[in-house]
């Protein structure tokens, strides 16, 4: 027979596998008696675990939600920052299933408080498609501003910040009416409509400054088509760190059918080529992706990236002088 303490652990990992226990099936998984699944359950009551227990012939015990965090030494955000990474972990390969579970336990336990910032969260956010890595260290972004827009975006709320990349001074005062998160490159990005223009744009999350108290309320508008697409089309046209701005010598329908949506856009040109505008984090990650793209193309702009792939051109000359044929 395991000791207590780990019976106990056993105990509360049934509890939160599943919704609902009886007692015989408890005893059957735990190979103790039904006094003793009754006793441990009063232990974790005690250790701060709301075990509910329906007596009658369809008795059973559940696991209620808490009015507290239980004892996983985990703060209100780095709940939430967990929940977020492990809904993350599902869309990984071989962690889809390990990953459901962990949620799934997690989400049980959380006081409704919590549990109500994380349904907005994941109700508000969407995944962008995936490109190619980077060699730029990826921006940080706050929990509890993500969980303050999700809230926001929910409550159909306006919001008032700072917007730029620069220092506080010479940032944009923006208010926007927030309708959805958007997780993609490894940025987050929160779509939003003008109360003003009426315009509709992406905003970086980590650009972004909170001003207290927010916007006003507002009644939701029409949405204008896939918010994602928004997303890849605005941030290649002006949210890159580098922008460029490529002739490619092959159709826009033979570079549409190479890239990844993530690329960037493209643009028909009369002559029968085409015109490829797409960025990155670097001039290293653009050059990448143009030379996985396999066709012969000329740069526009910018001038930077011509002084890049010139390098590249000769390092990679050299690389095959001397070389066997």
């Amino acid at each position: 027979m395991q000791k207590t303490s780990g019976r106990v652990l056993a105990l509360l990992g049934l509890l939160q596998s599943r919704a609902e226990w009886t007692a015989p099936e408890l005893a059957e998984r735990l190979a103790v008696t039904e006094r003793t699944v009754r006793n441990d359950v009063t232990r974790l009551r005690d250790l701060g675990y709301p075990v509910e227990a329906l007596r009658g012939r369809a008795g059973h015990y559940r696991l209620g939600v808490g009015a507290q965090l239980p004892p996983l030494l985990l703060d209100d955000e780095e709940a939430v920052a967990v929940a977020v990474g492990l809904r993350t972990l599902t869309g990984v390969a071989g962690f889809e299933e390990s990953g459901a579970r962990a949620l799934t336990k997690l989400e049980h336990v959380l006081p409704d408080r919590l549990r109500r910032h994380l349904a907005s969260l994941r109700d508000a956010t969407e995944a962008g498609p995936v490109n190619t890595d980077s060699n730029v260290e990826d921006p940080e972004v706050d929990a509890g501003v993500l969980t303050e827009i999700a809230a926001a975006i929910r409550d159909h709320r306006g919001l008032r910040a700072f917007y730029g990349a620069g220092p506080e001074e010479d940032r944009e005062r923006i208010e926007v009416e927030p309708y959805r998160l958007v997780a993609w490159q490894r940025r987050w990005f929160v779509v939003g409509r003008s109360p003003g223009t009426g315009g509709w744009a992406p905003y970086r999350v980590d650009w972004l400054t909170l001003r207290l108290p927010g916007g006003r309320s507002f009644t939701p508008a029409e949405l204008p088509g896939d918010l994602t697409e928004l997303v890849v089309r605005e941030v290649a046209r002006t949210g890159w760190s580098v922008h460029a701005r490529l002739v490619i010598d092959a159709p826009a329908e033979e570079v549409l059918a190479r890239i990844n949506p993530a690329v960037g856009v493209v643009e028909t040109r009369p002559d029968g080529r085409s015109v490829l505008v797409t960025g990155g984090d670097s001039l290293e990650v653009v050059a990448v992706w143009i030379g996985m793209l396999g066709l012969d193309f000329t740069v526009e702009s910018p001038p930077a990236l011509v002084d890049h792939l010139r390098v590249l051109a000769r390092r990679y000359a050299d690389a095959v002088v001397g070389s066997a044929p």
